[in-house]
Formats: structure tokens, C-alpha cells, sequence
């Protein structure tokens, strides 16, 4: 086989059309060894090449002879001392930290482990067994497509709709899915799965893990599977799980999907974990990082070189402070940019990547380099902004250009809506933006990326039927997962027949999503979550590839009241820009005539008082923005006026009267969306009829209503000459607008949105 120098860039393995060039960084390696395999037989080594190349610490050789589709892997040379933080070992076939594909998984064996295992305590020599039978390999790729005219959505934030959601999990029971493309990319960008994602608003979709990954050994040995994907051993290729095959399919799939999702203005946002690899501690295997150049890649105890900095919970931590470690990120970045088309990154654990080296820095090396990289400076970046390190909390320290994860919108709106007293102070912040979060560090309502749910945690429809975690079918004796996730089960724990309880749980879950909706920053909704997914009450469902953890997209009429549901309430954001403002609320006079940007009202229509703010009691909030609050324009600087909208949250245990306030220009108030009445989508779209009874829709005194059970389903509002209506009961009786100044009823544990009608 001929053997020519080549080039120390690009990193990787490169096809030219004419041959391969291979390069691998590695400054304490001796020696590198590239290993070649049959690509019908895996296992079978034909060649083994010595580089004689090296420039600046990156060994290097061109191969004429070889072509995509080829099987490679690595062998370095040199010393192993692990107390000096090195771990070379020529008996481990170490994984290209550049490939672009990698075909197999791992086969834990001892011979993965770069000590000999048979000692306690890592071992006291290197381990002589050979791993070559045990590890994936890298594979060479034609990166070659044809893109055609696909071009990035750019989405502005202002009007992004996140949709985070699992690429198998989404489609692994999808009856209107092909049968083979099930659990795939090609499945994912399937016409039935974008058709839904459009009817909902969507416009990003935020991919968990599909960066290639390994089960832990400990997941294995409980016959589990790391479903979720956090733990990453190749950056810059696509998982084979998700394709037809692991020859480069994995990367020529994931294409297709990206172009399929862009042809109708989707975006794709991928969940990337780049804070730690699949390696583990000083006690994991030996695949790729460690045996190549172990002190350019991890975070080592200063004085203790054999162990690492553990920032993360998963054994170590990339030292993105360290050069080498730093470029291998942001070129990986660049490559699912530039090569692979998307759109943005959600970033886990994204503190321990602005560690400098060991405290965070919103200066960081990371940050940095990436506000002045001229690719990933312009796409999304979101970050997950905590890790598991001292001083890990960071939520609202990221750096400008950055949005995050907001865990306190999550936490107060669960709270607020189960009926935690003094939680209604922080509710208004969180409906707002939460500027006193982000507006320290020069960011906007944008910065907040706004939920409910995620895949970390129960789903929208456990969080209202499961007061404890039920992880038993994780194999950890329910000692994993959050026992912080203020749930409520309205009076039965998981499962029941009682049509009290669902009901009530079906107005709760209608609470939480129109909440999301109807609040400034950028809503993420959780797949599944708007029909009603169950994972049975598992909090922890990481290790879970099956029907658990996956869609079930078969729908009964509960499930398929909420979806119209979910699809109305976006339908509203999409339509009002009031919900989509840019800046933060003033709380100051906009007009002549001194209406406020935002007006926060209790129950007699007077706007709240200090004394009120601080009335711990207090679960009832009016939230009033007049249309001329609306701060978004068009490509040519032209305001963009919206309606001016009442929002009315009422998380307390009895009905609430609740006066209209008297707006200058119009005459009445339209009810759009009243979570108290069981969604009927002609009711509610057709028609829709606010929830004012005959004798609520005058002058009625505000005081003590008449108290109403925890668990009453139907607001009194529906309550007829009749008596209470049924489900399916039409209410025509119901007038069509409230004039300004009536009170309205506002049932127990519901959200009312209306609408001001201008007189023309």
C-alpha cells in the first residue's frame, strides 16, 4: 500500500476524491499507528501503518489507495503513567476523535479498560489485552450531497417555537410512518411528523443526543440501554442507531432529514454534550481521548493527575481551557454547521464548558472564541446553564448571544399552578421575561427559553398525576432522579377511573401549556406532552428504549381535546406579537393617554399594591398589555400592533369574580381561551363564548364568592338553569362578548385569555 506524508489539516480522516489523507493530534504519543479493517469483516485488521509524519504535534500520512467506506482506528504509542496523567497503551484501538462516522458499538470486555482490570484500585500496569474485538470503528465518508437550493430558516427568536424531541422516540409507534423507517432520521422527516409539527406552531425542533454514543457498562449490565444518548465518545458523527446502516448511511440520512425539515421552515437545534465524553473516571475504558493524549482533552486534579475533575457526575470533564480541547469543540461545531446544515446547539451542563479552568467565567476562553466566530456566532445557542461542580448554578450568568434554559420559569409555574402560596411575585417575572434574571447581562425576554417539561423529569401529563418518582424499573432502587419536581396528583396517585380527578388533571395540564404559551421569552414544549404522554410516573426514564419512554400516537378523545388545544394557544402567539416583545416590560406609559406597557390587576380591577404583592395568600393574577405594547416591526422598521390582551390565572381552590378593567377605545372583551371549560375545539374556535353566566355579566359586588370543591371540573360559569353542564353541552345561553367594567366568573385552577375589540 503506498504511504504518502500528507497534510496535518484537516484533522480526521479526509477523502479528496483521490485518496485519504489521516491526521491525529497527539503530543505525548511516541508513536501512532493507523490500523486498517475489512469493511466485510470487521474484525479482520488487514493493515497496520506506522505515521512517519508529524508536525506540531499532529501525525500525519496520505493514503492513495484507500477509499470511503473504509474501517479505521488508531494504536499510540508511549509512556503509561497514569500518576502523570498519561495512559498510552498500544493494546487499546483508540476511536479517531475526528470521524465523521463510526460503525459498532462497544462490547464491554476487559480488554476496553487500558489497566489491567484484574487489580484493584485501576490496576498496577497497563493492561496487555487487545480491544480491537471490542471497540467501534471510524469509518471513511464521502461527504459529498446534494443540497440543492436548502438554505437555514433563520427563524428570528421573537417567533421561535422549540420542540424538543427523541429522533426514535418520535416515531418508533407512528402508525402513519413507514414500518422501516420507524426510529430513524428518514422516519423523523416523514410528512406525517412535519404535518403535525406545523399544525402546532412549531418552528425549531430540538433533537436529543444523536452525536454517536456509548452505553455505560453499568446500564448494560442491567440489560438497559443509554436511551437519551449523554454520553458522547464522536463529536462530529451521527449515531447509526437512528439509520439504515453504519457505512456513512448515518451521515447521508441525517441530510436528508435536515433538508426535508428546512424545505418547511423548521429548524434543527441539536443537544450536544460536549462537557464530558463516554471515557468515565480513571477507572473507565480506554477508547479514544485518553490513549491518544489524555492531559490535552480532561480536566486533571492539579497534583493527583491520575483523576479528574468531575464537573459533571459522569466521571470527567472536558477542558475546554486546554487548546486542543477547545478546537475539537468549536471544529466540531463548525462541521454540524457548515457540512450538516443546522440551525443551533442546545449546550448540557454548559457551565463546565466556561470554566477557566475550574471556576466560570463569562469571559471564558468558549465564550469567547465563539461571539467572534464569524459561523457560530449566528446560530442559536442555548445553554443548560448548570453543572454539577462548585458554584454550578449559572442560570442568567451566560453571556450575551446566548439564550438559556430557564429552571425557575419551570419551578414557579408548577408551584404557582399547584397552589403554592407567595409564589405570585415570581409568577408576574416569569410571564414578563424574567428580566431579573437576564437583564443584568444586557439580554432580553429571548434569553429565556421558557418550559414546562423536558425530557429530564416527568412528562406534562405525570406532573399532574404523580406526587413521587416511580423509577424502580431503572434498576437503581428509586434512588435516582429529582425528588424536586412540585407535582400534584389532584387526588390519586398515577392511574385512575375517576372522572373528577381527570378532569381536573386535564385542566391543569391546559393550564400549564397556555401558560407557556402566553408568556414573553421562548416556549419549548416536550414531545408527547400535547396529547398526554405518560412514562407511568418514571421521573428518570434515561435507560428506557421501548414503549415507555416512546410516542404513543394513538388518541383517545381526552388526548385528542388537548392537542386542538395545544394547537389554539400557539395559534394565539403566533397571531398577537404582544406575547413576542423583544424588550423588557417598563411597566411606564406608552400612550397620551397613560396606558402602561403592562398592568398587573387583582380581582376589583385595580392594579396591585405593595400590600398586595406581598399578600402570601394571594393565587390570583391579571395580567393586562395593550396592543400598543407590541414592540415588533417589520423588515422595514413599521410597527407590528397587536390586540390588547387580558390574562386572568386563578391557581386558587375557589371560583373568583374578576371586574373587566375599562380600556379607552372599545367597548367589549372577547373570550379566547377559558381552560375551566373542557376544550371543545367548534365551542372554542367557532364560537367563542366567554364564560360569563346571565347574572355575572353586570355590575356584581367582588368579595367572598361561593367557595367551589378542589375538584369541581366545570367552572360555575357553565352552571345553566339546568344545573352543571355535561361535557358536550352546548351553552348558547352565553353572550358573545362581556362589555368592559362586568365581572366575569373565573372558575378554581383555571386561565382565562380575552381579547379587546376595538370599535371601529
Amino acid at each position: 500500500m503506498r504511504i504518502w506524508p500528507g497534510s496535518p489539516y484537516p484533522l480526521g480522516a479526509t477523502w479528496d476524491g483521490e485518496g485519504v489523507n489521516f491526521a491525529l493530534f497527539s503530543r505525548t504519543a511516541t508513536r501512532v499507528e493507523l490500523c486498517l479493517f475489512d469493511e466485510r469483516d470487521a474484525q479482520r485488521e488487514l493493515a497496520r501503518i506506522p505515521f512517519r509524519d508529524r508536525t506540531n504535534s499532529v501525525w500525519h500520512a496520505y493514503l492513495p489507495d484507500v477509499r470511503p467506506g473504509a474501517l479505521y482506528g488508531y494504536r499510540a504509542h508511549g509512556p503509561y503513567a497514569p500518576e502523570q496523567g498519561l495512559w498510552h497503551n498500544p493494546n487499546k484501538l483508540l476511536l479517531d476523535p475526528y470521524a465523521k462516522a463510526v460503525s459498532g458499538d462497544i462490547v464491554w470486555h476487559d480488554a476496553v479498560f487500558g489497566y489491567d482490570r484484574s487489580h484493584s484500585g485501576g490496576g498496577a500496569g497497563p493492561s496487555a489485552l487487545d480491544s480491537a474485538s471490542f471497540t467501534p470503528r471510524a469509518v471513511v465518508i464521502d461527504g459529498a450531497f446534494t443540497w440543492g437550493d436548502d438554505r437555514a430558516p433563520r427563524t428570528p427568536w421573537s417567533r421561535t417555537v422549540v420542540y424538543e424531541c427523541h429522533v426514535k422516540g418520535m416515531t418508533a409507534r407512528h402508525p402513519e410512518v413507514p414500518e422501516r423507517l420507524r426510529g430513524t432520521y428518514l422516519g423523523l422527516a416523514s410528512d406525517a411528523v412535519l404535518d403535525h409539527l406545523l399544525a402546532l406552531g412549531i418552528t425549531a425542533v430540538e433533537l436529543l443526543p444523536v452525536q454517536h454514543a456509548i452505553d455505560e457498562e453499568r446500564v448494560v449490565g442491567r440489560g438497559l440501554t443509554n436511551y437519551w444518548g449523554y454520553n458522547t465518545i464522536g463529536f462530529f458523527a451521527p449515531t447509526s442507531r437512528y439509520a439504515s446502516g453504519g457505512r456513512g448511511e448515518q451521515v447521508h440520512e441525517f441530510k436528508t432529514m435536515v433538508k426535508a425539515f428546512h424545505r418547511v421552515g423548521i429548524e434543527i437545534l441539536l443537544d450536544v454534550v460536549y462537557n464530558h465524553t463516554g471515557e468515565g473516571n480513571d477507572l473507565g475504558p480506554t477508547l479514544s481521548f485518553r490513549g491518544i493524549d489524555n492531559s490535552a482533552y480532561y480536566s486533571l486534579v492539579p497534583g493527583d493527575l491520575r483523576h479528574y475533575h468531575d464537573f459533571t457526575g459522569c466521571g470527567n470533564s472536558v477542558n475546554v481551557h486546554q487548546p486542543r480541547a477547545l478546537q475539537l469543540v468549536l471544529d466540531s461545531l463548525r462541521y454540524w454547521v457548515m457540512d450538516m446544515h443546522v440551525d443551533g446547539f442546545r449546550f448540557d451542563l454548559a457551565t463546565t464548558l466556561g470554566r477557566s479552568p475550574f471556576e466560570f467565567d463569562t469571559c471564558a476562553r468558549f465564550f469567547s472564541t465563539v461571539q467572534q466566530d464569524p459561523v457560530l456566532s449566528r446560530v442559536k445557542l442555548i445553554a443548560e446553564p448548570w453543572d454539577v461542580g462548585p458554584g454550578g448554578y449559572r442560570l442568567g450568568g451566560f453571556p450575551p448571544g446566548w439564550a438559556e434554559w430557564n429552571g425557575r420559569y419551570r419551578d414557579t409555574v408548577r408551584r404557582f399552578w399547584r397552589g403554592d402560596e407567595g409564589t405570585v411575585p415570581e409568577l408576574a417575572s416569569r410571564l414578563s421575561g424574567s428580566s431579573d434574571i437576564y437583564q443584568g447581562s444586557d439580554r432580553g425576554p429571548h434569553a429565556s427559553i421558557n418550559f414546562v417539561t423536558c425530557h429530564d423529569g416527568f412528562t406534562l401529563a405525570d406532573l399532574v398525576s404523580y406526587e413521587r418518582k416511580h423509577n424502580a424499573a431503572n434498576g437503581e432502587n428509586n434512588r435516582d432522579g429529582t425528588d424536586e419536581h412540585y407535582s400534584h396528583n389532584w387526588g390519586a396517585e398515577g392511574g385512575t377511573d375517576s372522572g373528577s380527578v381527570l378532569r381536573v388533571r386535564d385542566r391543569m395540564q391546559r393550564n400549564l401549556l397556555a401558560t407557556l404559551a402566553f408568556s414573553q421569552g421562548v416556549p419549548m414544549l416536550s414531545h408527547g406532552d400535547e396529547f398526554g404522554r405518560s412514562q407511568q410516573g418514571n421521573n428518570n426514564a434515561y435507560c428506557h428504549d421501548g414503549e415507555l419512554t416512546w410516542v404513543d400516537w394513538t388518541r383517545d378523545d381526552r388526548a385528542q381535546s388537548l392537542l386542538e388545544f395545544v394547537r389554539q394557544v400557539f395559534f394565539l402567539r403566533r397571531q398577537n406579537p404582544v406575547f413576542r416583545r423583544r424588550r423588557y416590560f417598563a411597566g411606564s406609559p406608552i400612550t397620551d393617554d397613560g396606558v402602561k406597557d403592562v398592568q398587573w390587576l387583582k380581582p376589583d380591577g385595580g392594579e396591585l399594591a405593595q400590600d398586595d404583592w406581598a399578600n402570601q395568600r394571594n393565587l390570583v393574577l391579571g395580567m393586562l398589555v395593550p396592543g400598543d405594547a407590541s414592540d415588533e416591526v417589520d423588515e422595514r422598521g413599521r410597527p407590528n400592533r397587536g390586540e390588547t390582551l387580558l390574562l386572568v390565572l386563578n391557581a386558587s381552590h375557589r371560583n373568583r369574580a374578576f371586574l373587566l378593567p375599562d380600556v379607552p377605545g372599545g367597548q367589549h372583551w372577547r373570550e379566547r381561551i377559558n381552560t375551566g371549560i373542557p376544550h371543545r375545539p367548534t365551542d372554542a374556535v367557532a364560537t367563542n363564548r366567554p364564560s360569563v353566566a346571565p347574572e355575572l355579566a353586570t355590575s356584581a359586588p367582588i368579595g367572598d364568592e361561593a367557595r367551589a370543591p378542589a375538584s369541581s371540573p366545570e367552572p360555575l360559569s357553565r352552571r345553566g338553569p339546568g344545573g352543571r353542564g355535561s361535557p358536550g353541552r352546548r351553552t348558547d345561553w352565553y353572550p358573545s362578548r362581556v362589555p368592559k367594567g362586568r365581572v366575569i366568573n373565573v372558575a378554581p385552577h383555571s386561565l382565562i385569555l380575552l381579547s379587546y375589540e376595538v370599535d371601529a
